[in-house]
């Protein structure tokens, strides 16, 4: 039988025990229950509560030690719980075979402790044999509560009075000696707890003549506050000569246990402070993230329709002010949300790179935030702006040549309305019925004159009637009023037509009877009314209002005009024959004597007429040469506009270019420390910034041209849009540059990566990127791997790939490349890590109570874990019990928080 009163028989080293001879310890045993048995009842009271305090985990206790363990279930149970093994399964059966094997799995495990038991045996135990059994607890208290005890290089019993005699030696009427009459009046137990938790115990206010007060304070204390079961009675212990010594030790132990754990709890906590603080930080990030990305894609959502509005306006004014709208979004609205969306990035890369270094999962944007959405989104705003613009400049043009047409309408309906004034009263007079021979003839000859002149004025109402048509296919917003016009114009043309035939019809009817007629009158009709007509053509060519876009075009007008004045010549002496028909028919009727009874009965086209619109001509000639130099000046000025801006955009264009393949070449190369590069790319930068004015310098001078409504530039084939976009994509390119960058020294700081690890780093990487665009497909990555050591089968390939390119985009960046290297040779915590740290706290229970986390934890961070943390459902689920092993695991993305 084993010796439960030798508790030094425990090697100082901390190995297995060391038991006397068999038959001794059980002599002693005897001899032990025979002098004293009140020992055995506080053996009794002691083991049974110390088991308790461990099957508790486990939801489960025993109340008689000697009967509740026969059947073997619940001392397995209680290895279990103590050892954190598991034991071969039980056997369920109720008879004594089933017992007893039971019972041995126990004992065997024991054994294979180090533990040699003596005069042990199953049968014993299941038999009830209380000395048996309480011999078997003092043994497995000794090897699971007391041997693993190490204070200064003495273990076990030693170690653990070691322990008592430095935590008591400050206080006043405690000398711990030994564990049986040192601790008779209670004073050691509350100096114990004093010592760790002051605030639980007024320590001064304790008398040495009082034990009962003492102890009964000393076990309250400990069962209410240090979770240490009351297991023993104060006056079982005052009432004994010598206490039991096993019993005074199993308490004790519990004592050392509890206190001993403080310092593990500190780490823990600061272990679970540390990771929390990265989360709580990260959290922020990606709140900050998705508040900055929301508000971008709102404006971009409000922003679109007002671009996409194709509402026209009736008016130049009204477009011009809808332009003037634009431009000041373009340089007042959108900057700064540049600036934010390139801010987005910088912040999205610097957080994923956080998160790579803390060893947590990358961070998923939530749905339609993802920075590809936002770079979507801002894609269909640029694609929205540049048909906008179009749209505005084409409605210009529409409404610049919808005003040109109404104006040329409104011209040739004035010029034909003035021309009929008058002819359908001409065409119903009656006078051929009282007229002479010579009047009726006179009267077909001006008929004839008056139709040759209808069918002149043919193709002006011909013009009429296709402006207007004009007019209604391009949406002309007053188009009902030109519709009603033109009309009117070509009704009363069909009347006038209709007219001329019934009073050519009359006049030949009449014809018959009349025979003289006054050739030389009917000559001057017949060349005056073309000759006037030619006349009339030319003020109204004269009076014409045009529209050129370029020098070539008012180049065209002056010639053609140049080419009219050629003309004038010919015309002058058509103009002097028929003045000339004029004076002979005066001078005919002069020499004969005759009496002329009115004028030309053939035209009512006059010669003073004719010298009037002849006169008017020559004086609209040159108004005409000013407005055509004036435009050429106009024109002229334009294409030095056009000029001024292709020099600038044909030296702006190709330095963005040049400037995009040096940030490009910069950024895989590397050239000094990161520091140096970070300098040198920041003064980089700084440059670049500086260089802003010329980009300001073609805006004004691309809004001089846009005022000017010059619509083209042939002297360069850059737009202000492809440099806008080239500048904005220079400033984001050299800003994501310097992020990298500043990702890279994070990546290094944190994972103590030397220079010229980085450096040789880079170098593999640049190898292996045969493009030169700073990131790679998997088959050079495979092998750039290789090269630096790795042996890579599929499957560990595959995982490397989920590690570097998480959102399978088939490419590696440089930044990933690192980050992986570094992560394979960095310890890092891990899930764990935070669970070993959490069941510290938690005594080692599965779960864990708020009360816990706040006197353990900070209070923010307490409040933390209590709000995330969900509830315990397990077995040995309490009220308030929380379940941090999921709450662990999901800071790490192994499963949802």
């Amino acid at each position: 039988m084993v010796d439960y009163h030798a508790s030094n028989s425990q090697a100082s080293s901390g190995g297995p025990a060391v038991y006397m001879d068999p038959r001794e310890q059980e002599n002693d045993w005897d001899r032990d229950l025979l002098l004293d048995p009140a020992w055995e009842k506080q053996q009794r009271k002691t083991f049974t509560a110390w088991c308790n305090s461990h099957l508790r985990k486990a939801g489960t206790q025993i109340e008689n030690i000697e009967e509740d363990f026969r059947d073997g279930l619940k001392l397995m149970l209680l290895l279990e719980v103590i050892s954190g093994e598991r034991l071969p399964k039980p056997e369920r059966g109720k008879m004594r075979v089933h017992k007893i094997n039971n019972v041995n799995k126990a004992l065997d495990y024991i054994a294979s402790k180090g533990v040699k038991l003596v005069s042990i045996g199953a049968e014993e135990i299941v038999d009830g044999n209380a000395k048996m059994t309480l011999g078997m607890i003092w043994t497995i208290i000794l090897r699971f509560a007391i041997q693993d005890i190490s204070v200064e290089e003495t273990s076990a019993k030693e170690g653990l009075l070691l322990w008592c005699q430095r935590k008591t030696a400050p206080y006043k009427n405690v000398n711990v000696q030994n564990f049986h009459i040192s601790w008779k009046d209670g004073l050691a137990f509350n100096a114990l707890i004093h010592r760790h938790r002051p605030e639980l115990i007024d320590y001064d206010k304790l008398r040495k003549d009082d034990p009962l007060t003492n102890l009964n304070n000393a076990f309250e204390v400990a069962e209410k506050y240090l979770d240490i079961p009351k297991m023993m009675d104060a006056e079982d212990i005052v009432g004994t000569l010598r206490p039991d010594e096993k019993a005074i030790m199993t308490y004790v132990s519990c004592f050392y246990h509890a206190f001993s754990g403080a310092q593990k709890a500190e780490t823990a906590a600061n272990r679970i402070c540390k990771v929390l603080a990265v989360n709580q930080e990260n959290e922020h990030l990606m709140e900050d993230y998705e508040k900055l990305a929301s508000d971008l894609l709102e404006w971009i959502r409000r922003t679109i329709p007002w671009l996409e509005n194709r509402a026209p306006e009736k008016t130049m004014a009204e477009m011009q002010q809808k332009l003037e709208d634009f431009r000041g979004y373009r340089r007042v609205h959108k900057p700064p949300k540049v600036q934010e969306k390139c801010q987005l990035e910088i912040n999205f890369n610097t957080l994923q790179t956080k998160l790579r270094l803390s060893n947590r999962p990358a961070f998923m944007p939530s749905e339609g935030r993802m920075v590809s959405d936002i770079n979507g989104s801002w894609h269909n705003l640029e694609g929205a702006e540049k048909g906008y613009e179009e749209w505005m400049l084409n409605e210009i043009r529409r409404l610049e040549r919808l005003d040109h047409l109404a104006e040329k309408f409104r011209q040739k309906a004035t010029i034909h309305e003035s021309w009929t004034d008058g002819k359908e009263a001409m065409l119903t007079q009656k006078d051929y019925e009282t007229a002479s021979l010579s009047e009726v003839k006179a009267l077909l000859r001006k008929h004839e004159a008056f139709e040759s002149d209808l069918a002149a004025h043919q193709d002006r109402v011909e013009q009429i009637a296709a402006i207007a048509q004009e007019l209604n296919e391009l949406d002309y917003y007053d188009s009902p009023s030109v519709n009603a016009r033109c009309q009117k114009i070509c009704e009363q043309w069909d009347a006038l037509g209709s007219l001329t035939q019934s009073r050519r019809e009359s006049l030949e009817r009449t014809e018959k009877q009349l025979e003289s007629i006054d050739e030389l009158y009917l000559e001057y009709a017949k060349r005056a009314a073309p000759f006037n007509n030619w006349m009339e053509g030319a003020m109204e060519d004269l009076q014409d209002m045009f529209i050129v876009h370029n020098i070539e075009e008012i180049q065209g007008l002056i010639t053609a005009h140049e080419q009219f004045k050629s003309t004038l010549p010919e015309a002058n002496k058509e103009r002097e024959a028929i003045q000339a028909i004029q004076a002979e028919v005066q001078k005919i009727a002069q020499y004969n004597g005759i009496k002329l009874s009115g004028g030309n009965p053939y035209t009512t086209i006059t010669p003073k007429s004719i010298d009037d619109k002849w006169h008017k001509v020559e004086q609209l000639v040159p108004q005409r040469d000013r407005a055509l130099q004036e435009e050429l000046a106009k024109q002229q000025s334009n294409d030095h506009l056009r000029r001024k801006f292709a020099n600038q955009a044909n030296i702006v264009g190709p330095w963005i270019q040049t400037k995009m393949e040096e940030i490009g070449r910069i950024s895989i190369e590397m050239n000094g420390t990161l520091e140096d590069q970070l300098v040198n790319l920041r003064e980089y930068e700084q440059s670049i910034i500086e260089y802003k004015p010329n980009i300001d310098q073609l805006e004004g001078d691309h809004q001089l041209i846009q005022e000017a409504l010059i619509f083209d530039n042939k002297y360069t084939a850059y737009t202000m849009e492809h440099l806008r976009v080239g500048w904005e994509q220079l400033l984001t390119t050299i800003a994501r540059t310097i992020n990298e960058i500043e990702n890279q020294i994070l990546t290094r700081d944190a994972k103590g990566i030397s220079q010229e690890q980085l450096h040789e780093y880079r170098t593999s990487f640049n190898h292996f990127d045969k493009k030169r665009t700073g990131q790679m497909d998997m088959d050079n990555y495979r092998a750039l791997l290789v090269a630096t050591g790795n042996s890579l089968g599929d499957a560990e390939f595959a995982r490397i790939m989920g590690i570097v390119d998480p959102n399978n985009s088939g490419a590696v960046t440089f930044q990933a490349f690192i980050d992986f290297m570094s992560r394979e040779t960095t310890d890092t915590d891990t899930a764990d890590q935070v669970i070993a740290s959490f069941k510290i706290l938690a005594a080692d229970k599965n779960f864990i109570t708020a009360e816990e986390l706040r006197r353990e934890l900070p209070p923010d961070q307490a409040e933390y874990c209590i709000a995330r943390m969900a509830p315990y459902s397990g077995p040995d689920a309490k009220p308030g019990a929380l379940d941090y092993m999921s709450f662990s695991t999901a800071l790490y993305g192994e499963s949802d928080l």
